[in-house]
């Protein structure tokens, strides 16, 4: 199985790498356009900004080939939010390859942005994405920036308002938290995706 991370300019990247290995899995991080293009599996990490990932991407020359991409895609945290259209950060044009904005959360009282720490997820749908994780199940969150739950979203989070907390439409896939974090549930997502792409 041949693994690719996309070189998106995250701070996680090695974290993930990490996980994958873990998985057995050793992925290339790569901004080469012909190793993402020949790959089995495309993860996109990130952390930090969507106007650094996007930065990052145009400067790879990558930009156009993300969004005609024909193989499962994963993205991961600022990753995922660089899947819909735009994002509120920095007012920026993203891959729209999921429709929507990414905005900021909101804080109130009880609610610190950034949100930081474990969370439950709320399933809504089927996917081999989420096989073998319960309803209920915690993840690791640490953004201040989500996606609004949607008609693709397979999973949701509260805190401050619902966000999605996984989605996917086709062979695009987003995981607002960060598996590499998350303990069991990010391995199984991890290994989920590796292994049976996006059905």
């Amino acid at each position: 199985m041949n693994v690719v991370l996309v070189d998106g300019g995250g701070s996680n990247i090695g974290s993930v790498r990490y996980a994958l290995q873990r998985l057995g899995v050793e992925a290339e991080l790569t901004g080469d356009a012909e190793k993402i293009r020949g790959a089995d599996r495309v993860i996109l990490p990130g952390v930090g900004a969507a106007a650094e990932g996007m930065r990052k991407l145009r400067e790879h020359g990558i930009v156009e080939l993300m969004r005609t991409l024909d193989k499962p895609l994963l993205g991961v945290c600022v990753g995922m939010q660089l899947l819909f259209e735009h994002s509120q950060e920095e007012d920026v044009d993203c891959l729209g390859l999921l429709p929507g904005q990414v905005t900021k959360l909101p804080a109130g009282e009880g609610v610190r942005i950034p949100h930081m720490g474990w969370n439950t997820l709320q399933k809504h749908g089927e996917s081999s994405l989420l096989d073998g994780i319960d309803e209920g199940a915690y993840a690791y969150f640490v953004h201040s920036y989500a996606a609004p739950d949607c008609e693709f979203g397979l999973a949701s989070c509260d805190y401050g308002r619902r966000f999605s907390a996984v989605v996917q439409r086709g062979r695009v896939a987003g995981a607002q938290f960060h598996p590499e974090r998350s303990s069991t549930v990010g391995a199984r997502l991890l290994k989920n995706f590796i292994e049976y792409g996006l059905q």
